[in-house]
């Protein structure tokens, strides 16, 4: 990939829009045997929910999660057909959901067993959001040591470290409120509840963790062939062993996304391409450094765009 340094990255639930990777489908055979697969693997029409679908429709966790893996994973194997050979970046990341995209793309997982996954994963947490209610805030304007004060006073869970001054918390939603009071109190610039379905990244995901570990047990891994940056941790993994447990602590652990995108930054990667719906992890690695060079390819545009500057 000529000589710079270049990393993959997938993004999460919240980057979906009603009508996503529809251009995608139209232009590129490789994406569209993406989105046949994944109807084909669900046994229904996940393509008609993701370019017909109303927001609520595609806003529920059990159709977000695996549409925007879709929409992500169509959009590499658009890149590759048109590239004509397989595209190896120095690493690779997902932002929670993100996270299988990236094993997908790294060739750690089928893209059946991704997307079979995802589907699981985005029950299971529908489920224990019914079982176990709560929500999710953004604090804005302290750092993570400040945050985690906060959570241990009032019984919330760090839940996402997108930045060192952007950090989400998770938990009961009694508790946020006392949380986001006191954050406040403490200088945050922001103190704000996030319109999402439950507490992702939290104990509260407890029981969709266990469950899903299940499913996670029955998934066919392989050794990575890109170095993944591991949530949990933000190192990274390649071996199938620590990818599968990495799969198994993630929804009740935080994203340590601020520290994996600045350990790519001194691992001298030059350039990173968010690959699927949205623009929500370039914000971010902004934030995090403005002098970074992202590009985005969620559309059949930015896949010629990037054919381009490969060539």
């Amino acid at each position: 990939m000529n000589n710079e340094k270049v990393a993959f990255l997938f993004p999460g639930q919240a980057s979906q829009t009603p009508g996503m990777g529809l251009d995608l489908y139209k232009n590129s055979i490789a994406a569209r045997e993406v989105f046949q697969e994944a109807d084909d693997i669900l046994g229904r029409k996940l393509s008609t929910v993701i370019f017909e679908g109303s927001k609520e429709e595609l806003t529920r966790t059990e159709n977000a999660q695996p549409s925007i893996a879709t929409v992500s994973i169509a959009a590499w194997r658009a890149i590759e057909s048109e590239m004509g050979s397989i595209q190896i970046p120095n690493f690779t990341a997902g932002h929670s959901l993100g996270e299988y995209s990236s094993l997908a793309t790294a060739g750690s997982l089928s893209i059946k067993d991704t997307i079979d996954l995802v589907s699981k994963r985005g029950e299971l947490m529908e489920k224990a959001c019914n079982n176990a209610p709560g929500g999710m805030s953004a604090i804005i304007g302290i750092d993570a040591t400040a945050v985690k004060e906060v959570c241990e006073e009032t019984g919330t869970y760090l839940s996402n470290i997108n930045t060192s001054n952007q950090i989400i918390i998770a938990g009961k939603k009694e508790n946020l409120v006392n949380a986001m009071d006191l954050a406040s109190r403490l200088g945050a610039k922001k103190a704000i509840p996030l319109p999402v379905g439950g507490a992702f990244h939290s104990g509260l995901m407890a029981s969709a963790q266990e469950e899903l570990n299940n499913v996670i047990d029955e998934a066919n891994f392989e050794d990575a062939v890109v170095p993944i940056i591991a949530n949990t941790s933000a190192e990274p993994i390649t071996e199938k062993n620590l990818v599968r447990n990495e799969l198994k602590n993630q929804l009740q652990n935080c994203v340590l996304w601020s520290d994996s995108i600045e350990y790519m930054i001194d691992q001298d990667v030059d350039t990173f391409y968010e690959i699927g719906p949205g623009s929500v992890l370039s914000g971010m690695i902004k934030r995090i450094n403005s002098d970074l060079n992202v590009k985005n390819i969620g559309n059949y545009d930015q896949v010629l765009d990037y054919v381009e500057s490969r060539s």
